[in-house]
C-alpha cells in the first residue's frame, strides 16, 4: 500500500533575522525549520573551491568555500567523474570557447574506489564541489564532487548519462515509460535522477520541468570563471521554495506567508509548476502573528523538550549525546483492565512509534538513534511494532535505516543529517545545575572558597578581601563568635568580610579587592562590580 495523502498546510513566518517554516499534515505539526534570513551557506550551493591542505591519513582534503570553517571533502565523495570535472573547470577557466557545454565534452577515465586523493587533487587547484552537509557544531561544511541540480519531478546529473528511476517506483511498465520519455529530450553528458513524484506524471510536465534545471546549470556554467576564489556558481532554492519543490502534491491545501515579498516569490513559483493551484498561497494580512492566530506556537512549545507527553499518560524521553540519541517509552498510568499486560505494552508501544516518528521529522534529528521499547515477550507483538515504524517513517523524506528490536528490546535507526538538528528550548536551564539536574556536594563549596582564599593572599598577595556569596553560605561562615571567617582570617593572617547577593545560585561566590573591584579567578583581571548588599564587619 501507499503512503496516504495527508491534507497538507506550510505556514511561513519572516521575520528581520530568521525564517520560521511549519509544516502540519492533518492539523499535527510535523516538520519545523529555523534558519538565519543571511545564511550564505545552505546544502545544494555549488562553489568553485581551492583545495587548501590534504590530510592523507583521513584521504581526504580541505577546501576554502568562503566559510569561516574549511570545507571537508573525502576520497569517496570526490565522485567516478573527479578527472573529467577538474578538466572541464581547468578550460573553462582558460576562456577555452569548444567547452562552452558538456555536449562535445569527452570523459576521462573513472577513478577507482581505494585510490589516493594525494594523486587526484593538489594544494591550490581549483575544483567544482557541492555542499552536502551544513557546517555542524565545531564542524565545518562537508562537500562533495558529485554534482546534482534538484527539480520537481527529476534531478539533473552533469557529467553524466545515466538515467535512473527513484525505487520508491515500483511498478516496472512504469519506469520504463518515464525512461523512454526521458531520452527523448536529454542531451548528451547529462544525467537523470527521475524522482517518486515524477510517477504518472505526462511528458509536457517532465520536459518543462528538466528545461528549467538545465537553464539553472547553464547559468551555473556562466559563472566558472574570474581570477577570485572561492566563489559560488550556484546557489539552491531558498527554503521555503525547496520545501514545496519536495513536497508539494494535490494534498497540499493551503500556504500561508505573512511576507508580501515571498508571497510573490511563491505565487511565481506555483505559476510554473502548477498553475491549477495558485489560489491556494495565502497572504496573512492579521496583526495576530500568524503563528499565534493558528495555533502553530502552541504545538512548538508542547512539541519540543526532554520530555514529550502523547497520551492517556504515556510520555517520551529524548535525550542527546555526542554519540547518538536515546529516546525512553514510559507508558505512565495507562492501564485497560480489559487487556493483558503484553496487550497493554503493545498499544503503549504503538502509539509511542507514531510520536516517534514524527518528533524525529520535526526536530530533524539526524545521525544514531536508539530507541528503547517497552519490553514485550511475543516475538509477533515486536514484529507489529517493527512494521508500524516503517509504515510512520514511510513520511519522512530523510533516507533512514530501521533495525528490528535487538535482544535487550531496543530499536537503531540511522537518519540522514544534513544541518543542525532543529531545537527549541521550552525551559531556561536552572542556573545552579546547569541543566544537568545535579549540584556539587554542599561541603564542596567550603573547599573551594577556602582554597581560592589560600591561592589569593599566599601567591597573589592580596591581604584584605571581601567574598560575595549566597544568603545561606553567608550566614553558615558567620555563624557564632567563633565561625569560619574568624578560623580563615587567623590561619591565613588577611582582612576579610563576608556579604551575600540573593541572585546568586547556592553555590556561586566572588572575591573582591579592598577597593571592591571583582577578582576574576580563571585571569586574575580585576573588574568594577556592585557593593554587596550587605557586609558582616
Amino acid at each position: 500500500m501507499g503512503i496516504k495523502d495527508y491534507r497538507k498546510e506550510l505556514f511561513v513566518s519572516i521575520g528581520q533575522s530568521e525564517i520560521e517554516i511549519a509544516l502540519q499534515e492533518d492539523g499535527k505539526l510535523v516538520e519545523f525549520h529555523r534558519e538565519i534570513t543571511k545564511n550564505e551557506f545552505a546544502v545544494g550551493d555549488i562553489y568553485l573551491a581551492r583545495v587548501k591542505k590534504i590530510l592523507p591519513g583521513l584521504n581526504a582534503v580541505f577546501v576554502d568555500v568562503g566559510h569561516e570553517k574549511d570545507a571537508f571533502l573525502h576520497y569517496l565523495d570526490l565522485g567516478p567523474k573527479i578527472k573529467t570535472i577538474s578538466r572541464f573547470v581547468k578550460l573553462r577557466l582558460q576562456n577555452n570557447s569548444k567547452y562552452q557545454d558538456l555536449d562535445s565534452l569527452k570523459f576521462d577515465k573513472e577513478i577507482s574506489k581505494n585510490g589516493n586523493i594525494k594523486e587526484i587533487l593538489s594544494v591550490n587547484q581549483i575544483i567544482l564541489v557541492q555542499i552536502m552537509k551544513e557546517s555542524i557544531s565545531t564542524k565545518g561544511p562537508r562537500v562533495t564532487g558529485e554534482i546534482s541540480l534538484a527539480g520537481r519531478f527529476l534531478v539533473l546529473i552533469p557529467f553524466s548519462d545515466k538515467i535512473m528511476v527513484s525505487q520508491k517506483i515500483k511498478n516496472e511498465k512504469e519506469r520504463n515509460r518515464l525512461k523512454e520519455i526521458i531520452k527523448k529530450f536529454k542531451p548528451n553528458n547529462v544525467g537523470v535522477i527521475i524522482r517518486t513524484i515524477a510517477e504518472k506524471q505526462g511528458e509536457d510536465e517532465l520536459k518543462q520541468d528538466f528545461e528549467n534545471v538545465l537553464e539553472r546549470w547553464n547559468q551555473s556554467l556562466a559563472n566558472i570563471s574570474g581570477i577570485k576564489f572561492p566563489k559560488k556558481v550556484a546557489s539552491e532554492l531558498n527554503r521555503i521554495t525547496s520545501l514545496i519543490r519536495d513536497l508539494f502534491n494535490d494534498s497540499f491545501d493551503t500556504i500561508y506567508l505573512n511576507d508580501i515579498d515571498s508571497y510573490n516569490e511563491i505565487r511565481s513559483f506555483i505559476k510554473v509548476i502548477a498553475p491549477e493551484r495558485l489560489n491556494i498561497v495565502k497572504l496573512h494580512k492579521k496583526q495576530t502573528s500568524l503563528f499565534e492566530y493558528y495555533g502553530v506556537d502552541k504545538q512548538i512549545r508542547s512539541g519540543f523538550g526532554k520530555i514529550v507527553a502523547i497520551k492517556n499518560g504515556i510520555y517520551l524521553i529524548i535525550e542527546h549525546t555526542e554519540a547518538l540519541h536515546v529516546i525512553d517509552v514510559n507508558s505512565g498510568h495507562r492501564m485497560d483492565a480489559l487487556k493483558t499486560q503484553e496487550e497493554n505494552v503493545l498499544s503503549v508501544n504503538l502509539d509511542a512509534a507514531v510520536e516517534i516518528a514524527r518528533q524525529l521529522r520535526l526536530r530533524d534529528i539526524g545521525g544514531i538513534i536508539v530507541v528503547d521499547f517497552i519490553d514485550m515477550h511475543s516475538s509477533e507483538n515486536q514484529r507489529t511494532l517493527y512494521n508500524k515504524l516503517k509504515d510512520e517513517m514511510k513520511k519522512d523524506r530523510a533516507c533512514h535505516t530501521i533495525l528490528p528490536p535487538n535482544k535487550f528490546g531496543l530499536v537503531q535507526i540511522t537518519r540522514q543529517r544534513v544541518r543542525s538538528s532543529t531545537d527549541v528550548e521550552v525551559r531556561e536551564k536552572c542556573p545552579s545545575c546547569h541543566g544537568s539536574g545535579k549540584i556539587k556536594a554542599p561541603i564542596q563549596i567550603l573547599d573551594n572558597i577556602e582554597n581560592n582564599l589560600q591561592f589569593l593572599v599566599e601567591k597573589q598577595q592580596e591581604k584584605k578581601l571581601t567574598l560575595l556569596t549566597h544568603p545561606f553560605v553567608y550566614a553558615y561562615l558567620t555563624k557564632g563568635f567563633f565561625n569560619i571567617k574568624r578560623k580563615w582570617m587567623l590561619k591565613y593572617r588577611c582582612k576579610l568580610k563576608i556579604g551575600y547577593e540573593n541572585s546568586y545560585s547556592f553555590l556561586e561566590f566572588r572575591f573582591f579587592n579592598d577597593t571592591l573591584g571583582e577578582i576574576n579567578m580563571c585571569t586574575y583581571m580585576k573588574n568594577k562590580h556592585n557593593s554587596p548588599n550587605y557586609f558582616n564587619q
